[in-house]
């Protein structure tokens, strides 16, 4: 019987009427907010809870006359938008700081109704949670403003121009014979951006909270030879050898997690390869690292975390990065061509002392293809094991001799034990 009686009224109701419904419900709600404001301004404010239900009206009706014409809908557009310049000046003169955000909110409560009749309902719900949540974070939002740093915003603008504008724009096709794609270059570049940029943003979040293991782990997500150099400097100067090698090898064991990651995004085959014994490298290492970091030290002072990463996203670096991304990826085919995968494996002893991410990523484009997938991923191990073992002389070059000492043995030891995966991927 109910259901009967819902098909009969439904059947009654006219098409347009429910879309009518929902504009004066959904420009209502602006208008309620708009007019708690006007109730604690102190100020003339435009508009409230009957104001906005008729600007939605009006909307939907010019739409609904307008049929498929813009013109008529775009002039009603431009006739709303002039009252609200009107209001916006009555306002400038009696208010000595004057906002624009309620004026905004009429114009969206126009375009609301063109929405709505339009039949674009779930746009229309969403533009007006989004701006009630606007509205409402006033506050929070102007706070947060004055707690970001102007140099964030420039970073996260680069992090937009490397990710959203430059590689929409590469052209995704294969050149030369060794299958150079512009595409996939950039595409490897945002991704270790990404994660760069990640593990500094959770750095900066976390500025001086978690202590000297913590930041390791940050640290090695965004380079764990870098976080190597910056703990050995650190140790110079606070007596704890414990704690700053053992953060060394956390910071390394982050490493082969991370490698994995990239491994995964860009060739699942040989990521697969190694994916269970970086995953025990990497774990195991972390726990070893950390557990070193509790052993006592003659100096029980507690230290702070002071290591600030830098901005990853350098424009000219992301340049330069692929440059030597391109660069590699032409050497290891000339290399196998010529010298077979004993060319390849001593390219990746080389590279372990420069810079890993570029010749682990031209891997992930030759593996299976050009390159055995065994012989690409020994390379990868090979190369992990000579970063770790520059990363031991690193920490005995810059840091103090207790600290450097012990940070190079551990170092070289994981060097040695980072090797033993070349038994299960070499066929």
């Amino acid at each position: 019987m109910n259901t009967d009686l819902v098909r009969n009224v439904a059947a009654l109701t006219h098409p347009e009427a429910l879309k009518i419904l929902l504009v004066l419900f959904l420009s209502f709600l602006l208008g309620l907010e708009r007019e708690g404001r006007k109730a604690t301004a102190g100020h003339y404010i435009f508009g409230g809870v009957r104001t906005f239900p008729l600007i939605g009206l009006l909307g939907y009706t010019i739409a609904l006359i307008s049929g498929q014409q813009v013109l008529p809908l775009a002039l009603g557009f431009v006739v709303v938008g002039a009252f609200l310049l009107v209001s916006y000046l009555h306002k400038l003169a009696s208010a000595e700081e004057a906002g624009v955000t309620t004026e905004v909110s009429g114009l969206v409560t126009y375009v609301l109704g063109a929405l709505v009749y339009s039949g674009y309902y779930w746009i229309a719900v969403t533009v007006v949670v989004l701006s009630m949540l606007l509205l409402e974070l006033k506050t929070a939002l102007e706070g947060l403003s004055e707690r970001i740093p102007p140099e964030e915003v420039i970073t996260f603008t680069k992090f937009l121009l490397l990710t959203v504008v430059i590689l929409p724009a590469v052209p995704n096709q294969e050149f030369t014979r060794f299958h150079l794609n512009p595409f996939k270059t950039w595409l490897i570049v945002a991704a270790v951006s990404a994660i760069s940029y990640g593990s500094y943003v959770l750095q900066r979040v976390t500025k001086k909270k978690g202590g000297v293991v913590f930041a390791a782990l940050l640290g090695g997500a965004y380079s764990s030879t870098v976080m190597t150099v910056a703990l050995a400097r650190r140790a110079r100067r606070e007596n704890r050898p414990n704690l700053f090698a053992g953060s060394m090898v956390v910071a390394s064991g982050v490493m082969y997690l991370r490698v994995l990651v990239l491994l995964a995004i860009f060739n699942g085959a040989l990521a697969a390869q190694l994916a269970g014994p970086f995953l025990v490298l990497g774990v195991v290492t972390m726990l070893a690292g950390f557990a070193w970091t509790r052993l006592r030290d003659r100096s029980s002072t507690a230290v702070e975390r002071e290591y600030e990463a830098k901005n990853p996203l350098e424009i000219g670096s992301a340049f330069l990065f692929a440059a030597i991304f391109l660069a590699t990826l032409i050497a290891t085919g000339l290399l196998l061509e010529h010298f077979g995968t004993v060319g390849i494996y001593a390219l990746a002893t080389l590279m372990g002392v420069t810079d890993v991410d570029p010749f682990i990523m031209s891997l992930t484009q030759t593996a299976g293809v050009s390159t055995a997938l065994s012989t690409a991923a020994a390379a990868v191990v090979i190369t992990t094991a000579s970063n770790n073992a520059l990363k031991g002389v690193y920490a005995r070059l810059f840091s103090d001799k207790a600290t450097g000492t012990r940070g190079l043995l551990a170092l070289l030891t994981l060097a040695l034990v980072g090797l033993l995966p070349l038994f299960l991927v070499v066929s």
